[in-house]
């Protein structure tokens, strides 16, 4: 089968016909409609980021398709089935699971990183995992459900708890961000989107933003953010995984207000720990997906309480991958998908 293939940072990304995977006694062989196109495949591919699977390997974890076969033990999915694969693979037997933690398992696996992903042909994943896709919903435009979606709606209902006349600040309206403040609007907070960005900023407000900063043309983002909101946000959420910017989100949420972090960085944050505590804020992480949550997710998407057609801006083939990650990295897109 025709995949891109991940050979190091050094060497990149080469298209390649590899040997098509064969479903163990619990898995499923999933023919691949679509990829969504991640910025956390960059990490990999450009910041030396370590795979758990050390190159090469077959990047993607964004993914839906149609069930080609099928291992003998399996039951609850059929050949023809259409599927979403969701990002993170959990091990329902760990303690963080059995508090109904998944996200946090300890023993995930993540496709595209643990094993091989789905810019490919076909893909093997244990069938447990699998989530059913009701025909009103896309195929390939639904790969993006399995982290471009599924990541915020984590975030803004579980752990920054969103509720009806929040102020909310999104900081970073890409792929994920754009979707933050698109769940953020659905749970009836006043969002208010930043970005340096003007086109991801007019497009913020298309998916909901009640107001919109460019972080670049203001002196200070928190004084903007507290002029707006008569002292400063509820919540805000940071979704770019930079520094600067989750000490900036933090200094412009209101006294008791909550910070949570959804964005990924190695490098360390500098905080004032009196303010936290003078303050009484909340700072919360935020990984991922519960797979319990993509129920009621695929259910608001059926019930076209989320725009997902207009979420993919670009489609490219697996040849032209190099081509998807240029244009996210020129903030052209807000989701890109490769079709096989």
């Amino acid at each position: 089968m025709k995949a891109v293939v991940f050979h190091g940072k050094q060497k990149g990304l080469k298209v390649e016909d590899i040997r098509k995977p064969a479903p163990g006694a619990d898995q499923a062989l999933v023919k691949v409609a679509a990829c969504g196109v991640c910025h956390t495949d960059l990490h990999y591919i450009e910041h030396g980021v370590p795979t758990f699977k050390p190159p090469p390997i077959v990047l993607g974890h964004e993914a839906s398709g149609t069930i080609e076969e099928v291992g003998e033990n399996v039951s609850r999915v059929s050949k023809g089935d259409r599927v979403l694969i969701p990002a993170v693979l959990t091990c329902g037997k760990c303690s963080a699971c059995r508090l109904g933690r998944e996200n946090i398992c300890a023993d995930m696996t993540m496709l595209g990183n643990h094993f091989d992903g789905a810019y490919a042909e076909y893909v093997a994943v244990p069938a447990k995992d699998l989530l059913h896709l009701p025909e009103s919903i896309p195929l390939e435009e639904a790969s993006i459900i399995a982290d471009a979606l599924s990541t915020p709606y984590h975030a803004v209902k579980n752990r920054a708890r969103v509720q009806p006349g929040d102020t909310v600040a999104v900081f970073g309206c890409g792929g994920v961000g754009i979707n933050a403040v698109q769940l953020a609007t659905a749970a009836g907070g006043y969002v208010i989107a930043v970005d340096i960005n003007e086109r991801k900023l007019d497009w913020a407000v298309e998916f909901g933003a009640a107001k919109t900063i460019n972080a670049s043309k203001v002196e200070r983002v928190d004084k903007e953010i507290k002029k707006l909101t008569g002292g400063g946000a509820d919540i805000a959420i940071e979704v770019i995984g930079n520094p600067k910017t989750i000490v900036q989100a933090l200094e412009s949420v209101r006294v008791g207000g909550r910070l949570c972090i959804v964005g990924y960085t190695q490098e360390a944050i500098s905080i004032i720990a009196g303010k936290i505590m003078f303050k009484e804020l909340e700072i919360i992480g935020s990984l991922g997906c519960r797979p319990v949550d993509y129920i009621p997710l695929i259910r608001m998407i059926e019930q076209g309480l989320i725009d997902l057609k207009k979420l993919v801006t670009h489609r490219f083939s697996l040849d032209q991958l190099d081509k998807a990650f240029d244009v996210m990295k020129e903030g052209l897109s807000l989701r890109s998908i490769v079709i096989p």
